[in-house]
């Protein structure tokens, strides 16, 4: 069992820069694909990024690639995903999950996820 609690989400200027972090419980951090999703008003919950459970491969969605940085501290069992450049597209409830191991076929789709987090809320103003 893997509980998560995500935080850093606020509001903010288009432009501008929000670290979010996502704490894990459990012994077994180490042994999960930690991911990131976003879920705006009306739409899916959209694939943002994702880190193999040793930090080796990462994968991002196309909307945020190279203005997004996802991360994880092994010490404190953490997730992070380091925002810059926001637009107010980026506007939503932000998720964190985690997943037994790394599939690149599945590592994008929410419903391979086992454990998700209460989500934080992303605002971006004009």
């Amino acid at each position: 069992q893997v509980q998560l609690v995500e935080s850093g989400g606020e509001l903010v200027q288009t432009g501008g820069s929000l670290r979010l972090s996502c704490a894990a419980s459990g012994r077994t951090f180490s042994t999960y694909a930690m991911g990131w999703f976003r879920q705006a008003p009306g739409k899916e919950r959209e694939f943002v990024a994702a880190i193999s459970p040793r930090g080796g491969v990462i994968s991002y969605g196309d909307s945020v690639k190279g203005r997004f940085t996802i991360s994880r501290d092994y010490v404190k069992s953490t997730v992070y995903l380091q925002m810059n450049s926001l637009k107010p597209e980026d506007t939503a409830i932000y998720y964190c999950a985690a997943r037994p191991g790394f599939r690149v076929a599945v590592i994008r789709a929410p419903g391979s996820y086992d454990y998700w987090g209460q989500g934080t809320q992303v605002t971006v103003s004009l």
